[in-house]
């Protein structure tokens, strides 16, 4: 009887562990199953209850942007299809959905040019999400450890030179993957971008409605937050120009 009741006990543990997934599991597929009917609005209404209580995921980030752009809902799309590309920054496919949301938008705005190197180092960053990094940068440092195992204790002076020469490789690949990597956590931390949703806003000289009309923005523009004051915002648009504008126009990314 005591065997039968830690069986018991035992499979109900594992139930209660896989339950959560498994629910996960059948609200991805609801949603799929309602993104594929054109139900866009359940679609969007299970895939926000997932990253509500499952947290962030790239890909839920990315099939709730396709939804949103599918309703037609573009400032939406735009802000989720960025979300996802900051966790997954190498993703063809949301580099693409977003830059054929952003060709929706009403607002063309050309971004300031940056210096090549950093634009050079940006790319090479973003060509994979900072756990690729990481696991690039173990895998190498143990590479790098085995190398240099070959190259104090081989005795052919062949097996020397190439462990030496893998081992200088492997730890700069440490080195650089550890850069990535650490720069573009702090991206994510740090960023400070967000989406323009309202219809159209009127950015202002000064954090009150009497300040000087500066540019007229429509939704899914994206701006760089620089500071807030009270219900204003001191927002930056990606050609440089700085002015204020109402927080409740804009979302975060």
């Amino acid at each position: 009887m005591k065997r039968y009741i830690r069986q018991f006990g035992l499979a109900l543990l594992i139930l209660c562990l896989a339950w959560p997934m498994m629910a996960q599991e059948a609200s991805i597929k609801e949603a799929e199953v309602a993104y594929t009917k054109e139900d866009y609005k359940t679609a969007i209404e299970l895939y926000e209850g997932l990253l509500k209580n499952n947290g962030e995921s790239a890909a839920i980030y990315y099939n709730l942007g396709n939804a949103y752009y599918k309703s037609g809902q573009i400032a939406p799309a735009i802000l989720n299809y960025e979300r996802a590309l900051i966790l997954e920054p190498g993703d063809k496919d949301i580099r693409f959905n977003l830059q054929l949301a952003k060709s929706r938008a009403v607002d063309k705005i050309e971004p300031v040019g940056q210096f090549f190197l950093t634009k050079w180092f940006e790319g090479i960053r973003d060509i994979a999400s900072v756990d690729t990094w990481g696991a690039t940068g173990i895998i190498c440092f143990i590479l790098f450890m085995l190398c240099l195992v070959v190259f104090f204790f081989s005795k052919v002076v062949r097996f020397k030179k190439v462990g030496f020469y893998c081992a200088l490789l492997f730890l700069v690949i440490v080195v650089f993957s550890n850069i990535f990597g650490y720069s573009q956590k702090s991206a994510m931390k740090n960023h400070a971008e967000a989406i323009v949703f309202a219809s159209s806003v009127t950015v202002k000289s000064s954090p009150d409605e009497s300040g000087t009309d500066l540019v007229v923005l429509h939704e899914g523009t994206k701006v760089t937050v620089k500071s807030t004051l009270g219900e204003w915002s001191e927002v930056e648009l990606e050609d440089g120009n700085v002015g204020w504008m109402p927080s409740k126009e804009i979302q975060m990314i």
